[in-house]
């Protein structure tokens, strides 16, 4: 393993998702403790780290990604909470979420949306919808 990687890795998704990104990990500890590293080494020690976009940019751009695939919830579920992290507002990650629609439809978009809801309730964050 080449440690430098992996230590930037972890320090990018521990100021991206916290501990919501340490409990995907420790999640596959104990199946497929090599698909936590590839997490770790190459989505956020080589993706995340590349410039040109700033973690607010690619935090809109991971949910609206898992919302056009579907079936994405339990991610989105982590990079919605990311998206806060990172200094999103609820009105934002919602708006991206909404512009999926007419890209991916309404049952994706829905799904998205309530996985959103739950989020904010647990947080105890208000919204106004527009």
């Amino acid at each position: 393993m080449n440690n430098d990687r992996y230590q930037r890795g972890w320090q990018k998704l521990m100021e991206v998702d916290g501990e919501g990104g340490q409990r995907v990990i420790d999640s596959l500890k104990d199946i497929a403790p090599d698909l936590g590293k590839y997490v770790v080494e190459f989505a956020f020690g080589d993706v995340y780290q590349r410039e040109g976009l700033d973690l607010k940019q690619r935090q809109l751009i991971t949910i609206a990604a898992l919302t056009t695939q579907g079936g994405c919830e339990p991610q989105l579920h982590v990079h919605i909470n990311a998206a806060l992290n990172v200094g999103l507002s609820p009105d934002e990650i919602v708006e991206s979420i909404i512009h999926c629609t007419p890209y991916t439809g309404f049952p994706r978009v829905l799904n998205a949306t309530f996985v959103a809801k739950r989020i904010f309730e647990e947080h105890n964050i208000q919204t106004i919808s527009t």
